[in-house]
């Protein structure tokens, strides 16, 4: 049997050629998403000075709009995989969009054990995994508390951390309304480390500390109009 048809029978699933086509699909979904920011928005990016050169690296941003991955994603010069909730796929345009860049995707509500499993292979093979440490869209178009998850990844892993503040997603369908072009901004923040939690003699009391330093280090990179809860901890 030939090299061709032994591929056929199986499917043709040549690992290489997946692969390739993956990067083909995301570069096109980069691109589309560029072309939608650089048309419809005033689109601004800030901190490209603190880009790393790629992975291993857990990226967090604040959620204000269903889009923000998307936009994170078209501003980054490597490839980002984002951890988004399951209910996004239902979100027209957003769900496609983010389909595209083969997403892990997430149980709203529950410990989603296959989803933190694909987190942490992702990291370990030296990938940028994106996730938004609030758990889910803010309500108040500012910053919310902020959850454990992405503490737990980050030491799991022992990768840094790169933050990435995004303001004027949360305005675009109302100004789209009014056929005017919204104001968006990414601002790329320093790259860090989870510090020493030693003084911390309870689990969960440092697992909520480091978050808390997380989302600090995310208001740094907004507005105080932004910053919600952590206002007053900004430096």
């Amino acid at each position: 049997m030939s090299d061709g048809s032994r591929e056929r029978d199986s499917g043709g699933m040549n690992p290489l050629a997946l692969m390739m086509e993956a990067l083909m699909i995301y570069r096109l979904f980069k691109a589309l998403v560029r072309v939608l920011l650089r048309a419809l928005t005033h689109y601004e990016v800030e901190g490209e000075e603190n880009l790393p050169s790629g992975g291993p690296l857990l990226l967090v941003f604040n959620h204000l709009a269903w889009w923000d991955a998307p936009v994170a994603m078209a501003t980054l010069p490597w490839r980002m995989r984002a951890m988004a909730l399951k209910d996004l796929q239902r979100v027209p345009l957003t769900g496609q969009l983010l389909g595209l860049s083969d997403p892990i995707w997430v149980d709203r509500g529950r410990y989603d054990r296959d989803a933190l499993r694909q987190a942490l292979a992702a990291l370990a093979d030296g990938q940028v995994l994106g996730i938004a440490p609030e758990g889910r869209m803010s309500i108040t178009g500012a910053l919310e508390r902020g959850k454990t998850g992405p503490v737990f990844i980050a030491r799991k892993a022992g990768v840094p951390i790169l933050p990435v503040g995004l303001t004027g997603t949360e305005k675009a369908l109302g100004e789209w309304r009014r056929f005017r072009r919204p104001h968006v901004r990414v601002v790329i923040g320093p790259v860090f480390r989870l510090p020493d939690r030693g003084e911390y003699s309870a689990r969960k009391e440092w697992r909520q500390a480091d978050a808390d330093f997380i989302m600090e280090r995310l208001a740094e990179l907004l507005p105080p109009a932004y910053r919600g809860v952590y206002a007053d901890s900004a430096r």
